[in-house]
C-alpha cells in the first residue's frame, strides 16, 4: 500500500548549519531512508499476516490492529511531528525517530504474544511520527533551489519503488525464514537500516537550532484528538469479534462530539494566543475539508489491497512471496500512474482525480469479476490486468492529490493545512483496515476450517463491492476540490 506523508514543518524558520556540497547527496539518503523504513512497514503487513496469526495466536481483529495501531498513533502524532522538529531542531527530531523505531523494530521482532506485538507496533507508529515530518525541512536545509527540484524529483520515484519492491522482499524474507526468525525478519531487517540511516544522519546532516521563539506542544489537544480517534476506530476493528455490544456503538456515536469538540478547543486556543495544532479557518474552508472527506474516503479505499493480500493466502494457500509477486501489478501500475499524472498535474487538474478513480473501480470491479468467473481456481496471472489497471488508476490520484486540496489555501497556512492532511491520510487508512477488514475478517473468523477457503472468497468479493462503493463517494465529493493544482509547494 502506497502512501503519502505530504507534511511540512510550521512556518518557523530554524537556524542552519550548511552541509559540505560533498556530503549533501549522502547525506539526503538518511532521509530517503527514513522514508522507505515507513513505508516498508506499512506494506509488509499485507503478506506477513497470516504467518504472525499462526505463530502468535490470537484473533483476526488482532491482525487488524497491528496494521490500525500503527497508523493510528501516526495519525495522532504527525499533528505535533513537525512542531517537536521545530522545538529541538530538525537533525535532532529525526535522530530520536529513527532510534526509536530502530529499537521498536528489534521489539516487534522479539514479541511472544499478539499483544506485545500490536502494543510495539503503536509506539512504533509514535516514532515514525516524530521521524517523517522532518525529511522535507531537511532538504530544504540540505540544497540550493536549483539542487532542490533534483532531490524532490528522485524522491518520487524511489518511494514509487519501495511501493513495488517492499511487498515482494517481505515475502522473500518471510520464505527464507532467515536463522529461523520466519515473520520476525520484516521488523529485524529495520535494525542495520536504521543503525546506516541514524549514523549518516548523525555525520552528514547539518545541525539546526530550534525556530526562534516561545513553541510548546498542544498536549490537550493532542489527548482529545487521540481519544477522538479511538473511539472512532475501536467499535470497528472489534465490534464483530465482540458481538457489538451497546457500549461499542456508543463508543462510535460518542466519537462525533469529542472531534468536534477537538476543533472548537482549537478555536479557542487560538483566541486565546497559543499556537494550535490546526488551523481553526481551515474548518470553515469547503473546499479543504471536501479535500479532507476526499482524503480519508480515497486512503481508506486504498486499503482494499490489504484484503486480497490476505485472500490469496488464507483462502488460496500462497505462500508470502507467491502473494508478493500475484499483487506487484498493482503496485507498478501505480508507479506508472504517479509517472503519468506527476508530467499532466499542472495541465488538467483534477480531472486527473477523476480519471484515477475510474480507473481504479475499474481494476477493482474487474477483479471481482474475475473472481466471480473462476472462484477458488484463479490464477495470479488472471489478476494481472484489473490489478495493473487499478493500481494505475491509485497512482495518478496519488501524485496531483495533496497540491489539488491545498488550492484554496493561504501560503500561512500551508503548513497546518499539509500537516492535518498527512494525519487525516493515516486515519482513512486505520478506518479502512477496519472497515474492510472487518467485512473479510468477519466471514472468515465464522467459517469452519472446511469452508474457510470459500468464506474468504465471499468475504473479498464483498470487501471490492465496499471498495468500489468508496471510490464512488470519492468520484462525487472530488467535484467540490479546487480545479487546478497549487504552485510553489513543497512536498
Amino acid at each position: 500500500m502506497m502512501t503519502a506523508i505530504a507534511v511540512l514543518p510550521s512556518s518557523s524558520t530554524a537556524a542552519v548549519e550548511t552541509a559540505p556540497r560533498a556530503r549533501r547527496w549522502l547525506a539526503f539518503s538518511a532521509v530517503i531512508t527514513a522514508s522507505v523504513m515507513d513505508l516498508l512497514d506499512s506494506t509488509v503487513m499485507n503478506v506477513a499476516a497470516p504467518g504472525i496469526r499462526a505463530d502468535l495466536g490470537g484473533s483476526y481483529a488482532s491482525l487488524q490492529w497491528m496494521a490500525a495501531g500503527y497508523t493510528m498513533a501516526l495519525a495522532v502524532l504527525l499533528l505535533v511531528g513537525g512542531r517537536l522538529g521545530d522545538m529541538v531542531g530538525r537533525k535532532q527530531a529525526l535522530l530520536i525517530g529513527v532510534g526509536g523505531f530502530t529499537v521498536i523494530s528489534f521489539l516487534c521482532g522479539l514479541a511472544v504474544s499478539s499483544e506485545m506485538l500490536i502494543a510495539a507496533r503503536v509506539v512504533q507508529g509514535a516514532f515514525a511520527a516524530i521521524m517523517l515530518p522532518q525529511g522535507f525541512g531537511l532538504a530544504r536545509d540540505l540544497f540550493d533551489p536549483d539542487e532542490r527540484a533534483k532531490a524532490f524529483g528522485f524522491f518520487g520515484p524511489v518511494m514509487g519503488l519501495s511501493a513495488v519492491v517492499g511487498p515482494i522482499i517481505g515475502g522473500t524474507l518471510l520464505d527464507a525464514d532467515l536463522l529461523g526468525t520466519g515473520w520476525r525478519a520484516i521488523f529485524l531487517v529495520n535494525i542495520p537500516v536504521g543503525i546506516f540511516t541514524f549514523v549518516v544522519a548523525a555525520k552528514c546532516l547539518p545541525n539546526t537550532r530550534p525556530a526562534d521563539g516561545k513553541i510548546s506542544l498542544d498536549i490537550p489537544g493532542l489527548l482529545i484528538a487521540g481519544a477522538g480517534l479511538v473511539a472512532l476506530v475501536y467499535p470497528l476493528v472489534q465490534g464483530h469479534e465482540i458481538g457489538w455490544p451497546l457500549w461499542s456503538k456508543a463508543l462510535l456515536v460518542a466519537s462525533v462530539p469529542v472531534l468536534a469538540g477537538f476543533g472548537a478547543y482549537q478555536s479557542r486556543r487560538q483566541r486565546s494566543g497559543a499556537t494550535p495544532l490546526i488551523e481553526p479557518r481551515l474548518l470553515r474552508s469547503r473546499s479543504y475539508l471536501s479535500g479532507v472527506l476526499f482524503a480519508v474516503v480515497f486512503f481508506g479505499a486504498m486499503a482494499g489491497t490489504f484484503v486480497l493480500g490476505m485472500f490469496l493466502q488464507v483462502g488460496l494457500g500462497y505462500t508470502p512471496i507467491h502473494a508478493s509477486l500475484a499483487m506487484a501489478p498493482w503496485a507498478f501500475g501505480a508507479l506508472i500512474g504517479s509517472a503519468v499524472s506527476g508530467m499532466a498535474m499542472q495541465k488538467y487538474g483534477r480531472k486527473l482525480l477523476h480519471i484515477g478513480l475510474a480507473l481504479m473501480a475499474i481494476g477493482l470491479t474487474g477483479l471481482y469479476g474475475v473472481l466471480a468467473l473462476t472462484g477458488l481456481n484463479v490464477g495470479h496471472w488472471d489478476l494481472v490486468a484489473p490489478n495493473l489497471i487499478g493500481g494505475a488508476g491509485m497512482g495518478m490520484v496519488f501524485v496531483p492529490l495533496f497540491d489539488i486540496i491545498l488550492g484554496g489555501v493561504r501560503d500561512k497556512e500551508v503548513g497546518s493545512a499539509t500537516g492535518m492532511l498527512g494525519s487525516l491520510e493515516q486515519v482513512g487508512i486505520a478506518l479502512g483496515i477496519a472497515v474492510i477488514g472487518t467485512i473479510f475478517m468477519g466471514k472468515v473468523a465464522d467459517a469452519e476450517p472446511a469452508t474457510r477457503s470459500a468464506a474468504a472468497l465471499d468475504g473479498t468479493q464483498t470487501a471490492l463491492l465496499a471498495t468500489v462503493g468508496g471510490i464512488a463517494l470519492a468520484f462525487a465529493v472530488g467535484f467540490l476540490l479546487p480545479k487546478t493544482a497549487r504552485t510553489g509547494v513543497e512536498h
